[in-house]
């Protein structure tokens, strides 16, 4: 009876041992319990929570649901004062900044109308810029407000695809976002993460020149493993990657997980963590993910190592970044541990062992130039050059350079492809030699993929450049073309009368539109230009009863305009 008794308090004290060693891992949190209270009046739930994966960043906090419609009261989530006010057709659309005493800030987006007070102020703020789009500081304490006072309507502008409203908690002095869920929020959670799949690497090589092997996962007495529990390479370096989503209670919804550990022989060697993430280490995102299976249409994959030219960020690892080294043929037992925000968690268990010679590297291509992250790497021939900077790469690769005719009779240059991710942008230079008189309407077209970018080249000696964050297909071209304006359900001499506001789309063949110009009555009008597609102003006491004339003008980024006149009644 004693013996036994000893065994279990030892079994109990290593337990606890363990999750405290799991829990000093990543550095203990001291956010403010109960300070915010839920910034929407609606029914409490979220479509999407903080570290969530999107497309070349992570989802940098709650979208709080909105009951699906637009214009209810959002509410200011603690007292403090209005600080900045943002305005743009795309991101977050229109979107208040609230500093609050304790040294945080919290962010309201994709909003509707302000509250009248602050929507008459920012209106007349757009009057004397003359600009729609408008990221402006507002006078300290002009604004106040209480915990729980309406600020704004809800909606969905900027990049939104339905209603609801993001909301972000940031350090004020950092702005370094940190993750809404770890302030008590009122969003029941008792279900552990799922993780549906574990991919193995061989680390003797590039992630982004192999694929992946890919082993299928079953649950058994509420942890997962592999089949057999077994994992055989014959790689002499591993690392892993999972995919796996996290549900709140009463939802269904598949939302980000908020942090992954992995152990080696019970010891913890690395993680990732979702939380104080900035808008500059965003992009990171495409580290942290396998880009390449994501760009050709494969699922996320989360690496569970740091790739060499991921600065710091979201990982906390020793000196190998969670690369494990198989040596000797002896099983190395791993466990990964995925939780949430709310301590729920979920283990993965398995060994690994590397048995017999690692098998020919097919991929490997002789002649062909070497990229590496952390350098300089320069590509540079009598046609076409480029140098990218050093914290432009993740992971080392192969670069594939083409050149193809086009029907234009300009050559195409394949600066590989969009498989591999870059952090910055570069600089690319294509010789050609266009008659002067085209020099100041030189575009360059980058492609691949069914995406289209274009970006006016700048003239220096012979050579054309411009800026991309993409590798892909490149071309020049010349764009002597003016954008359309087409008006909707306005024409000149109408009686506007009846019409609530004035719409125009503007089209380019190049896409890009540099200024949108109304004027009424030689008086600068503001016309909105929500997610880019149409130019819309809404009437009101800038637009008085009588005879009037509207002129509008169009620059694309080449300098080609289009200008019309308008006259109507009101």
């Amino acid at each position: 009876m004693f013996t036994k008794r000893i065994i279990i308090i030892a079994v109990a004290t290593l337990f606890s041992f363990n999750n405290v060693a799991l829990a000093q891992f990543f550095p203990a949190k001291n956010y403010p319990q109960h300070y915010f209270q839920w910034p929407v009046d609606a029914t409490i739930g979220i479509v999407a929570n903080f570290g969530e994966l999107r497309p070349n960043h992570y989802h940098m906090g709650l979208d709080c649901r909105t009951n699906q419609k637009e214009n209810m009261p959002v509410l200011a989530a603690a007292s403090g004062y209005i600080a900045k006010v943002k305005i743009e057709p795309f991101g977050f659309g229109r979107c208040i900044y609230i500093d609050h005493p304790n040294g945080l800030t919290t962010l309201y987006a994709h909003l509707n109308n302000f509250a009248p007070v602050l929507e008459k102020y920012i209106t007349q703020q757009q009057y004397n810029l003359q600009q729609w789009n408008i990221f402006i500081d507002l006078p300290v304490g002009l604004f106040k407000v209480e915990k729980g006072q309406f600020i704004a309507y809800s909606g969905s502008t900027g990049g939104s695809q339905g209603p609801h409203t993001h909301f972000e908690i940031r350090d004020t002095k950092t702005d370094k976002v940190l993750n809404p869920l770890l302030f008590s929020m009122p969003i029941a959670d008792n279900i552990a993460p799922y993780v549906m799949r574990l991919a193995v690497y061989d680390r003797t090589k590039s992630t982004y020149e192999q694929t992946p092997k890919m082993y299928p996962l079953k649950k058994v007495n509420g942890a997962y493993t592999t089949a057999g529990g077994k994992i055989i390479t014959t790689a002499g370096k591993v690392s892993f990657a999972i995919t796996a989503f996290d549900r709140y209670t009463g939802s269904t919804n598949q939302n980000g997980i908020y942090e992954a550990t992995l152990f080696d022989n019970e010891t913890p060697i690395c993680g990732f963590q979702m939380d104080s993430i900035s808008y500059t280490e965003t992009r990171y995102l495409n580290a942290h993910i396998d880009y390449k299976l994501r760009s050709g249409g494969g699922p996320f994959l989360q690496h569970l190592s740091r790739l060499p030219g991921y600065n710091n960020g979201i990982y906390k690892g020793g000196e190998n970044d969670g690369i494990i080294s198989l040596e000797n043929e002896t099983a190395h037992s791993i466990k990964i541990r995925v939780s949430d925000a709310n301590n729920n968690s979920t283990d993965l268990n398995f060994t690994i062992t590397s048995q017999g010679s690692p098998a020919n590297d097919n991929g490997a291509v002789n002649n062909v130039q070497k990229f590496y992250p952390g350098y300089i790497n320069v590509f540079e021939n009598a046609a076409v050059s480029f140098y990218l900077p050093e914290n432009s790469l993740y992971d080392s690769f192969s670069f594939i350079y083409h050149e193809m005719p086009s029907a234009t009779g300009k050559t195409i240059y394949q600066l590989h492809n969009t498989s591999v991710p870059l952090h910055t942008y570069f600089q690319v230079k294509i010789k050609d030699n266009f008659p002067v008189t085209d020099t100041g309407k030189i575009v360059m077209k980058r492609f691949y993929g069914g995406k289209e970018d274009y970006v006016k080249a700048s003239y220096e000696n012979g050579w054309y450049k411009a800026s991309f964050r993409e590798f892909g297909n490149f071309q020049l071209m010349v764009d002597d073309v003016p954008p359309t304006v087409i008006p909707i359900g306005f024409r000149e001499g109408i009686n506007a009368a009846g019409l609530k506001r004035i719409l125009f789309s503007v089209k380019d063949n190049t896409e890009e539109i540099k200024s949108f110009t109304a004027l009424l009555d030689g008086n600068w009008l503001r016309f909105s230009n929500d997610k880019g597609r149409i130019f819309a102003y809404n009437f009101d006491e800038h637009c008085p009863p009588g005879i009037h004339e509207l002129r509008v003008t169009v620059e694309d980024q080449a300098g080609n305009i289009t200008q019309k006149n308008y006259h109507f009644t009101r």
